[in-house]
This record gives structure tokens, sequence and C-alpha cells, in this order.
């Protein structure tokens, strides 16, 4: 019995000493909300003696004001959770005195056994060991992937479009808002008070002073939700002076946020391989080529095979031309136009042994039809918007990948069965899902496929050829400019009885 009674004593002394803190936690959240919001930065920009019209400056306003309308919810939000938390704590407490009085007096406690903390912490982590988050799990198909969604401070890059969302938008719906809000808080939490387990240096500022990071120095974030486990974050991190990044790994295991992990990242070091698989398509090579030396690209060599184009076979030779080490390789096709933020992507989202990148890339349309009512389309690089009229998100497409060598040899590259269009690039993808490989799979705004015509030979075999016509009638147009040219006798013919009309009516 007094074993007993010391074990409840402990108890209580903890419970009252995490009560003290989240009493002291919940003031300064009060105290924070409340205080008057100041910035230092806040200035309107704008270059000087330049003149911006009145709903620029509305327009301005009205977003920093929905910018702390949300902190400030979400301090709220915070609050009223901790609240909560301290009356489960204070409910506990009572309870735990009630039975150190019941043993005192000599009564025998005979109801069920109280589940400890340290049980529903332990639940939470195998929620996260059980999820796709640390390594990958075996899956049948590519069916069988859980795509993330890509955001911003201010977008969201979503693969569900339907016919009503758009595949770059604001989050619409407040709970969205609120959610990614309270994430990247959470992860500069992690960031600027990392643990003692977390895999990042100190670092100090230019003044020697302790390195902060804000919410502006937040790049990009992934998200995807397995829907009996839980909601999976990926955050990067960068200050603009610096080179490395700082990512953070939270998981929502359909209750607080956990952390998984912190680390920082250095890509300095990090050589891409590009391979660019080719035959014919002059006038394209040389778009891209192009666009690859405005990059700052100058060094690439040129792997001539003199036998029938098989896509997975020049990938392979590419693959294994380098001989310099370990290298990550990106698998690009030439009418891709990808940006230098892309390539970081590249570099952040694969990892040897553990991680293979494979971006959604967002597909144009037929320039011809999207921009109709122009004499001429526009540049290539004012077509490089993320429109519903303009391309879709090309989900179906696993072409464009980045993976390191190693991996790449390991799994046993490209079957080298496929002949013709297609296919090679889905067996591979397949080999992913079916190791221990973590598959990042997600739209990302800097890749972008240019629309070119597309022939079906008839030398391919029917599963093929039919792959090879879907793709094609999916490249064309929107189903709003498809649907214009499928009824265009019917509106021509509407529009000509209406201008007999008019004119039969002016004449009488």
């Amino acid at each position: 019995m007094p074993r007993r009674g010391l074990i409840l004593q402990t108890r209580t002394h903890w419970l009252l000493l995490g009560l003290a803190l989240l009493c002291s936690l919940i003031l300064f959240l009060y105290l924070l909300e409340c205080a008057p919001q100041t910035d230092g930065n806040a200035s309107l920009p704008g270059i000087i003696g330049e003149n911006y019209g009145k709903e620029y400056y509305q327009a301005l306003l009205q977003e920093q004001e929905e910018h702390y309308q949300t902190r400030a919810t979400s301090l709220k939000r915070q609050i009223a959770q901790l609240k909560q938390e301290l009356q489960e704590m204070s409910e506990k407490m009572r309870f735990l005195q009630e039975r150190k009085n019941a043993g005192a007096n000599g009564i025998g406690y005979q109801g069920n056994k109280e589940q400890a903390p340290s049980d529903l912490l332990e639940f939470l982590h195998s929620q996260i060991d059980k999820a796709e988050v640390s390594i990958g799990a075996k899956l049948p198909s590519e069916y069988g992937v859980i795509p993330f969604e890509s955001f911003t401070l201010m977008k969201v890059f979503q693969l569900e479009m339907g016919l009503t969302r758009h595949p770059e938008e604001k989050p619409v719906r407040k709970d969205k808002r609120d959610e990614l809000v309270e994430v990247i808080e959470a992860g500069l939490e992690v960031i600027n008070n990392p643990d003692e387990d977390d895999e990042q240096e100190d670092e100090d500022g230019p003044l020697g002073e302790k390195l902060i990071f804000n919410e502006n120095d937040f790049i990009e974030g992934y998200y995807r939700t397995e829907k009996d486990k839980g909601t999976q974050y990926e955050l990067f991190f960068k200050k603009a002076d610096l080179m490395e990044y700082r990512h953070v790994t939270l998981f929502r295991p359909f209750g607080p946020l956990m952390k998984v992990k912190s680390e920082m990242i250095d890509i300095t070091r990090s050589v891409i391989n590009i391979i660019v698989p080719l035959a014919e398509r002059t006038e394209a090579f040389a778009q891209f080529m192009q666009n690859f030396s405005e990059s700052n690209f100058h060094n690439y060599t040129l792997v001539s095979l003199n036998e029938e184009f098989n896509r997975g076979r020049g990938l392979n030779v590419g693959a294994r031309a380098w001989d310099k080490g370990e290298v990550l390789m990106f698998f690009c096709d030439v009418d891709i136009y990808f940006s230098a933020e892309f390539l970081n992507s590249c570099r952040l989202n694969a990892e040897p042994g553990k991680k293979v990148f494979y971006p959604v890339v967002f597909s144009l349309y037929n320039p011809a039809i999207v921009y109709a009512n122009l004499d001429v389309p526009p540049p290539v690089e004012q077509q490089l918007v993320h429109k519903k009229d303009s391309g879709f998100w090309r989900d179906f497409g696993f072409g464009m990948t980045c993976q390191y060598q190693s991996d790449f040899l390991t799994i046993g590259g490209f079957d080298m069965e496929v002949k013709g269009w297609g296919g090679e690039d889905v067996h591979l993808y397949r080999k992913y899902l079916h190791s221990d490989l973590i598959v990042v799979r997600t739209p990302v705004p800097g890749l972008f496929h240019l629309w070119h015509e597309k022939r079906c030979a008839d030398e391919l075999a029917p599963e093929q050829y039919r792959m090879c016509i879907q793709s094609k009638a999916m490249n064309e147009a929107s189903h709003s400019h498809l649907g214009m040219l499928v009824f265009r006798e019917e509106i021509e013919t509407h529009l000509h009885k209406q201008a007999y009309r008019t004119n039969g009516e002016a004449v009488g």
C-alpha cells in the first residue's frame, strides 16, 4: 500500500507540474493574440515614382487582412485545444487524488485499469510506423499510390479537379486554410526550437544571433492522407541568403500533430544528370537546348545509338554512361520545359536507397485551340500558366522521374522487351512501387509538357495503340474547348439564323 501511495503521489506531482505549464502557455498565447500586430517590413511594395491604382492597394490590404485573420483564428484554435487539455488533466488529477484518498482509507480500487498517457503516445507512434512515412509500402499497381498535393504560402496545386476545381488555386475552404497555416507554424516551431535528436546543427545569423525562421522562409510543402492512418506533411524552408534547406516531416494521426524528423539538406554539391532520349525531332531539340542554355547549363554529352529508337533503351544507356560515382538522374523528354526551381525539388525529394521522385507534369493543350482568338499564339514562356483551359495535370504519365543511379541499377532498370511508344515508364514505376523505396508522387509548378502533334504508328500493338490514342485525345484541348469544336456547326447555324432574323427586322 505505501508503494501504491508513492506512485499516486508521483503522478499527482507530474500532473500538477503539467497543469502549471499549460496555464503558462495559455496565458502566453492569449497575450500574443491580444498584442497589436506590427511588422517592420510592412511598407507597400513598388518602385519609387511608379503610380499604383486604388484597386491595387485595396487588394494588397485585403490580402494582409486575410493573413492576420487566419493567424488569429489559428491562435484561438490552439488556445481552445490547450483549454481542453487543461480540463482533461484537471479531471485526471482529481481522479488520482480520489484514488489516493480511497487508498488511504483502506478501500481497494476495483474499476478498469486507467490507460496511462504513455499508452496513448505509444498508439500515436504506432500509427506513424504503419503509415508510408519512413519506409515505402509494396503496392500491387500504380493505382494503389496515394499522390501528394503540393502547396506554397498562397497556392495549392491539386490533382483532383473534376469540372469545378482548378489545377492551381487558393484554398477556398476555411478549414483547409487553417490546416495549412497550422502545419507551417508547427514546422517553424520544430526548426526554431529543435530537440536534441533532430538532425540539424545550430546556425547563427550574420550578426551572431540565433537564426530564426519565419513563414516567409517557407518554400514548398507536400501532403497526403492515408484514410486509416492519418495525414503526412513534408515541409521545406530556406533563408534567402543561405544555401541549405530545412526539411520537416509532420504526421497527424487523426489527432495532434506529431514531429517525425527535422533535418538540414545541403544541395550545393548535388549534381543532376539530365537524360533525354531522342530520335529525329530536331526543331523540338533546338527549343529544348535553348531552355537548357538559358538555365545556365552548358555541360552536355551526346551518346549515339545506331539502332531502332527505343525510349527505355536510350534511358538505360544514358543512365549507365555515367561512371563518376553516385549521381541523381532526371529522366526527361525533349518536349519538357522545366525551371531551375524544379531541379531543386528534384534534389529535395530523391534520396539514395530511400526515395524516388515522380512529379506530375502540367501538360499544355494545343495552342492553336487555346489561343484561337489571337492571330498568333503567344511565346512559349507566356503559355506556362496553370489554368483549366490551358492544360491539365498529366497524372497518367510516369516518364519524368528523379532517382539515383544506384536505385535505378538495383531495381533492374527498364524492361527491354517493351518496343516502340509507351509502356516502359509504367513498368519501371511499378518496380519501385513493389520495392521498399518511398515513391513521392505530386504535381509540381515548374514542370511543363509542351504540346506537339502526336502520331500513333500502325505498327504498335493494340494495347499500345489504344494508350497512344487516349493520350492524344487528352492532350488536345479542355472539356469546354472540345465541346465548342464538336458543336461548331450548331453554333454557326444559330449565329446565321440570328443574323438573318436581325437583318429581316431591319428591312421590315
